[in-house]
This record gives structure tokens, C-alpha cells and sequence, in this order.
């Protein structure tokens, strides 16, 4: 995570122990960048998910606080988990927190939905014979 200076280590702890609690429930990956946009800030956020190393699984969170901007981008695969839906209800809790001036609890309350919202059911007795 980018700009990790601006963050104590007790708030990144708090955004990294989000970030893989939402891939372990998810199984997907999820990656948190704050900082600045060389450009506009969708095609921004698309080309650091891209350059991840698995971007098709993966989530991306971008936060531009400076220039009050919020991207949530999802690989191909990952999209097919998390709906634009799910998405913007994430994003609607992390700017209530942003609005406030708490970024670290809005990464965090945001990320974690956003592991719950692309939470992958159990598949249950799927390969086991039907028993009578």
C-alpha cells in the first residue's frame, strides 16, 4: 500500500489485517492504494490493478484524499464476485467515513464489505453421492 507513511502503524496494521480478512472470506485478492493520480483517476486505477500481479482476482481500492477521489476496480474474474452494487455501497461507507476525516476507518469498514459482499457461498455435498 502506497503512502504508507501517511498512515501510523497502528492504522496500517488496522487496513492490512482488513485487506486479508477480505481475501480469506473473499478468495479473492485485495489491494489498497492512496496517493495522487497521474491522470484521471478511473484510467489511474485501472492501470494499478493491472500492473498487480494477479489483477484478474483481484479488488482494488484507490484513494486520492487530497483530491477527494474514490475508484473501486475489479479484474475480469473478480467482477464476476463483487457487483457494482456491492461496490458502491462499499464506497458509499468509506466516503461517510472519508467526509469525517477518518480515512483508515473508512479503508478498513470498506474493504471489509467489500470481502463480505464477494463472500463465495460453500459448496456443499457437491461431489458426494446423494445418500438415502
Amino acid at each position: 500500500m502506497p503512502a504508507g507513511d501517511a498512515f501510523t502503524p497502528d492504522q496500517l496494521y488496522d487496513i492490512e489485517r482488513a485487506v486479508r480478512h477480505a481475501e480469506e472470506v473473499s478468495g479473492l485478492n485485495f489491494s489498497v492504494y492512496v496517493g495522487g493520480a497521474d491522470s484521471e483517476t478511473r484510467p489511474f486505477a485501472l492501470e494499478l490493478l493491472n500492473e498487480l500481479e494477479d489483477p484478474d482476482h483481484t479488488v482494488l481500492v484507490y484513494v486520492d484524499p487530497a483530491g477527494r477521489r474514490l475508484e473501486i476496480v475489479t479484474g475480469t474474474l473478480a467482477k464476476r464476485q463483487l457487483s457494482d452494487t456491492a461496490a458502491g455501497l462499499a464506497a458509499l461507507a468509506m466516503q461517510t467515513s472519508f467526509a469525517t476525516g477518518d480515512l483508515t476507518g473508512g479503508l478498513v469498514t470498506g474493504v471489509q464489505q467489500l470481502g463480505s459482499h464477494a463472500r463465495q457461498a460453500p459448496l456443499l455435498h457437491a461431489n458426494e453421492p446423494h445418500k438415502q
